[in-house]
């Protein structure tokens, strides 16, 4: 009987014990629970100085209402020429290569054709029957007046004069055309090799021929550039020209070649729809000579057509989780640490560093935001 006594006061004790232990780990979870339950990120004093972190407001901006294009740098067409030859021949000289600067006159390829010397020859020969049948005519026109002579011989003279003079005067443009010196050719000097010069300043940018290369008329020898003068020439869809007028602001980036925001104006809009639905649009820059710019580079622009005033962040204030951009919300600051709320917010663009945020996001007046060193904080 006693040890039955002594074992139901031991099962007691051991029940109120693992009672108490009970309690008591529910009270240590409990407290626990608590102190996680606080889901705000914490970032001490410390933290913030050392990570040179800063605190903004959300304020008015102007953003730009803007019509996107795309195109190329270009040159007017006077600043840009292709050289060919006015007869056909075999390229004797090309001392010239992609990259060289020309100035206008300056020698660019010799060309060799022995037509060259049969031309000159004709000229020759034209040029000395000139006089007699000058002289022809006048006696005829003489004797017919006094009717001393027919006519018929009066026509005669006059017809065979009036070609040769027609003669004369084609064979000297065609050689002026070679650049072939008709008072060298009147002195007797003939020459199987004519020159053909740079017709305005500039860059040689191709260059189609070597030395022994037959050449005709319709083929395009080199092609000069002069990029004093260079433009914006722009395509824009048929959805937005009514929008783009002559001054309007453009911002245009290169690409391939440099992230650099670069600035021009509106200076031509076409008045004819082109392929793929498009109006070409023709632009000047603010300040070409800074830049080395080279014609034909592809260039992404936006035509400033209007603006707007936008509520707006610091850019660096946004993190993006999953195409969701989050703010953090400056809630609360206690014992030199601050604590912020991962709030969810709409994006309209961003523009010179600042984003813009739909009207739909709200926050209470003065509330503040951490404006740099956000990107490292959210979703963390």
């Amino acid at each position: 009987m006693q040890k039955n006594i002594y074992k139901i006061v031991i099962f007691f004790i051991f029940t109120i014990l693992s009672s108490c232990g009970d309690k008591e780990k529910q009270s240590i979870e409990s407290g626990a629970s608590q102190t996680n339950s606080d889901e705000r990120i914490q970032v001490t004093q410390e933290q913030f100085v050392q990570n040179n972190m800063s605190l903004g407001l959300i304020k008015e901006s102007e953003f730009p209402i803007m019509v996107t294009a795309s195109g190329m740098i270009d040159v007017p067409p006077e600043n840009r020429a292709v050289v060919s030859a006015t007869m056909g021949g075999y390229i004797k000289t090309t001392p010239l290569l992609i990259g060289d600067k020309v100035r206008k006159g300056q020698l660019l390829v010799t060309i060799e054709n022995p037509e060259f010397v049969a031309l000159q020859q004709e000229y020759m020969e034209v040029n000395g029957q000139l006089s007699y049948l000058k002289s022809e005519f006048d006696r005829q026109q003489t004797m017919v007046a006094e009717n001393i002579s027919s006519q018929k011989n009066f026509l005669k003279a006059e017809s065979d004069y009036k070609t040769a003079v027609a003669k004369y005067n084609g064979l000297r443009k065609q050689l002026g055309m070679l650049n072939i010196s008709t008072e060298q050719v009147e002195k007797g000097v003939i020459s199987s090799v004519v020159s053909i010069y740079a017709p305005i300043d500039g860059s040689i940018t191709e260059v189609n021929v070597t030395r022994g290369t037959f050449v005709s008329p319709s083929f395009s020898i080199m092609e000069i550039i002069n990029n004093d003068h260079i433009h914006l020439e722009l395509s824009v869809f048929e959805k937005d020209i009514m929008k783009v007028k002559k001054g309007q602001e453009v911002e245009f980036r290169i690409p391939e070649a440099s992230t650099e925001i670069y600035k021009a104006e509106v200076h031509l809009v076409g008045t004819s729809i082109g392929e793929n639905r498009t109006i070409k649009v023709h632009a000047h820059l603010e300040n070409e000579e800074a830049n080395n710019f080279l014609t034909g580079m592809f260039v992404e622009a936006d035509i400033i057509i209007d603006s707007s005033t936008q509520m707006s962040v610091p850019t660096d204030a946004i993190g993006v989780i999953d195409d969701q951009s989050y703010v953090l919300l400056l809630d609360e600051t206690k014992d030199n640490t601050y604590y912020f709320k991962q709030m969810a917010v709409k994006t309209l663009g961003s523009y010179q560093n600042m984003t813009a945020l739909d009207k739909t996001t709200t926050f209470k007046e003065g509330a503040q935001f951490l404006t740099k060193g956000a990107f490292s904080l959210i979703g963390e």
